[in-house]
């Protein structure tokens, strides 16, 4: 079960994610990201947080651990922003907090040279996203970390965020325990992940035990309404026999073909410039906001 601590300051919001989590320290002295019960992404992203973030711990792959947080908005009524306090009011009560890495840095290409990631770390991380359908550690946004980044502590990859995980569980009746998802653009993919010798270490670990002692530490209350308002029970067995079944049927799922960084760039190129035939000629050479090339009347392609 996950602990629990009491959010005895509030720090600050962190709008990078459409979530708006925020930074608060607890009575335990430690400090953590909190993402809240009321927040737009609805407690199905907190229910994936826990149950992704424990079996991703248990498998040994870098994971902050994760408490129950109890919060009450008065902490933070200073926080000047209407919409994020409407969120705290919202989430009074029991929360998800992350333990904060302080110091730590978005994984990025040049920090990926600097850590050497090797294929089998590589190859867990995608095997392990592919398990539990998480579609959103790409190379546009990576739910990775380098932590440490200071002292004499070598730096290592740590994995964030995995409320779009478990993507099944927003539709239980069309659940394919047999399904592969598109991870071709995964953040890891044009690391060499071995996918292979990922599977053979990590697929005997997920057993019917492990899944029942992950999917045990949601709290009732997040399950409440699922599967038709199925008791909670009820609802962890759902989780349980899905990925117990996914695991079992690896062989149908598993990740491979990866893109180079030259073909995914060429891909990119290619979309935008598609996209960019339909916008009026007056549009064509504006730069995209998204920092797409812009594409001129003769067709050139031109950097932002």
């Amino acid at each position: 079960m996950l602990r629990e601590v009491t959010a005895t300051r509030y720090v600050e919001p962190l709008r990078s994610g459409g979530s708006v989590p925020a930074v608060v320290e607890a009575d335990d002295l430690g400090t953590y990201v909190v993402k809240f019960t009321g927040s737009a992404q609805g407690r199905k992203a907190l229910v994936a947080e826990v149950i992704v973030g424990e079996l991703a711990r248990a498998l040994g792959l870098r994971f902050p651990e994760l408490v129950l947080v109890h919060f009450d908005p008065a902490i933070a009524g200073h926080e000047p922003h209407q919409e994020v306090r409407d969120l705290h009011g919202a989430s009074s009560g029991v929360n998800l907090g992350m333990d904060f890495l302080p110091g730590a840095r978005d994984f990025t290409p040049e920090l990926a040279e600097a850590l050497r990631v090797d294929p089998l770390e590589a190859g867990r991380i995608v095997w392990f996203d592919a398990l539990t359908a998480n579609v959103d550690r790409t190379v546009h946004s990576s739910n990775l970390m380098v932590w440490p980044t200071l002292g004499t502590v070598p730096p290592r990859l740590w994995l964030i965020d995995h409320g779009a995980a478990l993507v099944f569980h927003h539709r239980w009746e069309g659940a394919d325990p047999a399904k592969a998802y598109d991870l071709r653009h995964h953040a890891l993919g044009h690391y060499a992940p071995d996918v292979r010798a990922a599977d053979a270490e990590l697929a005997p670990r997920v057993t019917l035990d492990l899944l029942r002692a992950v999917t045990a530490a949601v709290p009732d209350a997040w399950l409440a309404g699922e599967r038709g308002g199925a008791p909670a029970e009820e609802v962890r067995r759902a989780y349980v026999d899905l990925l117990l079944a996914r695991v079992q049927l690896s062989g149908a799922w598993l990740p491979t073909g990866f893109p180079t960084r030259e073909e995914l760039a060429a891909e990119e190129a290619l979309r935008a410039a598609r996209t960019r035939r339909g916008r009026p000629d007056w549009l064509k050479q504006v730069p995209d906001l998204h920092g797409r090339p812009a594409v001129q009347q003769d067709g050139t392609v031109h950097p932002r």
